[in-house]
Formats: C-alpha cells, structure tokens, sequence
C-alpha cells in the first residue's frame, strides 16, 4: 500500500433491531429428596429448613442424567415451543460450573446432539447469573448481526459437588437444566443488563480445593479425598449482599428498562433462597399483583438453571402469560450479578 492509498474500511454486520425470547424448556431429575431424607443426612429438622430457606424438596440427578442430557432435554423443549429449526441456531452459549471436565466444552456437544450443525458454541462460568450473562450476550449478538437465533442453556448437577454432612449447605442445593431460544424481533424483547462483579467477596462462595489437590496424576483420587471438592458458602454474607446489593441492581434494571414497579408483571430472582426473594421483593416494593417466583420450594438452588426452570414452572401453572413484561436476575459465585426486563415468550 502506498503512503497515499487511504486506509481500508471494514465491514461490520447488521443485525435485527431487537431481540426477544421466544421459546424456554427446562429438565428436572427424576429423583426428589425431601427434607426428611436431607435430615438422615445433617443434624436438622423440616421445620428448621423451611424456615431458613423455604425449601420442602430438591431435585438430584441420576447417573444417567448428564450435564449433557439435562440440557439437551432443556433445549429440545425450549427449541420446540420457539418454532425455530435446529440447524438455524447460530450459537449455543451453555452457562455451569458443574461440567467437571476443564476440556472439551459441553456446549459444542449439546449443539451437536440438537442438531445445530456448525453452531458457534461455548461454556461460560458464572454461576448463578449465568443464564442472564447468557441473555445479555445473546441479545448483543441479534443486533450487531453475529447471530440470528442464539440458544442461552443453564444446566447444573450441583448434588456432585455438595457436602451432603454441611449443615449449613447440604440442603440447598439441586441440579436442572433450563434453556431458551432467542432471536430477532422488531420491537424491544430484552432491556439492558445491569451485571458486575465484587471479587473482594469472591470467598463467600467457594470450591474448597482445586482438582490437583484430590487428583492423582492419572486422576485417581488422592488417599483419604472424595473424588469431588465440595461447595462452601458464608449465607449469612450471601445473604446480606443479595437483599441489599443485588436489590439495587434489580431495581437499575427496571429503570434502564424504562419500568416502574407498578409496570411489572413478573419478578423472577435466582432461585438462592426463599428469604432472599421476599427481602428483594420488599426493597423493590413490587405491587401485589406481581407474580413472583418462589420456585425454589420445590426445586431447591439450581444455579444457572433456576431462572428458566422457575419461567417454565410459572407457565406450567398458569400464573404468566406471552407478552408480559417479567425481571430476571441472577446472583452468586464470584460475587457475580446479572439481570435485565424481558418480555416472556
């Protein structure tokens, strides 16, 4: 190129105007733990564990239902209900932190389980906000033109890594998966995310050892480990920063959405806690007439897939309908946060 030639101008993509969800699915295992069962297991009672987090059962995963399964089962219903073919999906985005294999990602695998041949697909790990790191991605992604249909999945099997004798944390956790299609629409679907970090709280919530702690060399586990490291989790602090921090959020992203309280027609949080929900829902000061999700009473915390399973829940009983305006946000792990108004599919 000559001193003269002017410099080459690139190209960018064009995409949809806006984005929308339009179809969501979820998977839950076949197993349900009550709280009787959880109290052979910790020194608790049912009462002491409603009380503390509203939960009366959870689901875990039998051997046979993978990460993999789970949310592939997820994504065929959410795929289905959209009415988009699977090889039109263009990225396949699977938010866990429960695929315990560091390589291969799970997401080119369920891809190509769903028949979205030569999808762009890739894991992310954030938690418990995963599936709204996952929507905010996606939407970025119809209207710069990277992608037309974009498949956000949350998928956990969190009983692997859970100390079944924490009395503190045995009884929190559950496994799912909960996914949904999203793609291109002519007026606005998706608000704008709010999401950020606090990593100087990133020991609230921990793994308690890396996998060379109890692995061999040739994977074997080490004398005297279990073969997974386990979860801990300060709730008090947890819960501290979510009723009041991540409140906050949720209440910025009603207002970069252009929404007053009064305007929402669904809240549907991360699925941490019972307590946590109701304290959210106060700081909002959300109408009666809200539905509210309080999914996890049944379910238990399933992480990234807590916000699409309790979507699909609320639609399974008739409590939200196409069309209505609902705030997702999710919390957790790093400290990581993520929300955003979104028009139901």
């Amino acid at each position: 190129m000559s001193p003269a030639s002017p410099a080459p101008r690139l190209q960018q993509s064009q995409g949809a105007p806006s984005s929308r969800l339009l179809g969501i699915g979820g998977y839950r295992p076949r197993r349900i733990v009550d709280n009787a069962e959880i109290c052979t297991m910790i020194d608790s009672t049912d009462e002491w564990i409603r009380t503390r987090s509203g939960i009366t059962q959870r689901r875990w995963a039998g051997p046979d239902e993978t990460i993999a399964m789970m949310g592939t089962e997820a994504s065929r219903k959410a795929i289905e209900r959209s009415g988009v073919d699977p090889a039109d999906i263009d990225c396949v985005i699977v938010s866990t932190v429960t695929h315990l294999h560091q390589t291969p990602a799970i997401a080119p695998l369920i891809a190509h389980d769903l028949g979205a041949a030569g999808a762009a697909a890739f894991d992310i790990s954030a938690a418990c906000a995963g599936f709204c790191y996952a929507t905010a991605m996606a939407d970025s992604m119809i209207r710069t033109g990277t992608a037309r249909y974009v498949l956000a999945i949350g998928v956990e099997r969190l009983s692997d890594i859970t100390d079944r004798n924490d009395r503190a944390s045995a009884f929190i956790f559950a496994d799912g998966a909960g996914a949904a299609v999203i793609g291109p629409s002519d007026t606005p679907g998706i608000g704008p995310v709010v999401w950020g970090s606090d990593g100087e709280k990133a020991g609230t919530i921990v793994q308690t050892q890396a996998w060379d702690e109890v692995l061999g060399p040739h994977g074997e586990p080490r004398e005297g480990d279990s073969v997974f490291p386990k979860l801990r989790m300060e709730g008090r602090e947890v819960f501290k920063w979510a009723s009041y921090t991540v409140a906050a959020k949720a209440q910025e992203a009603l207002d970069r959405a252009g929404l007053s309280a009064d305007q929402l027609d669904v809240f549907i949080p991360h699925q941490a806690n019972d307590r946590i929900t109701s304290a959210m829902t106060r700081a909002l000061g959300l109408p009666e007439d809200v539905v509210v999700s309080h999914d996890i009473t049944e379910q238990g915390n399933t992480s990234a897939a807590s916000i699409p399973l309790a979507m699909e829940a609320l639609y399974a009983e008739g409590a939200i309908r196409s069309g209505q305006t609902a705030l997702i946000i999710g919390f957790g792990a790093g400290l990581v946060y993520a929300g955003q108004v979104v028009v139901l599919p």
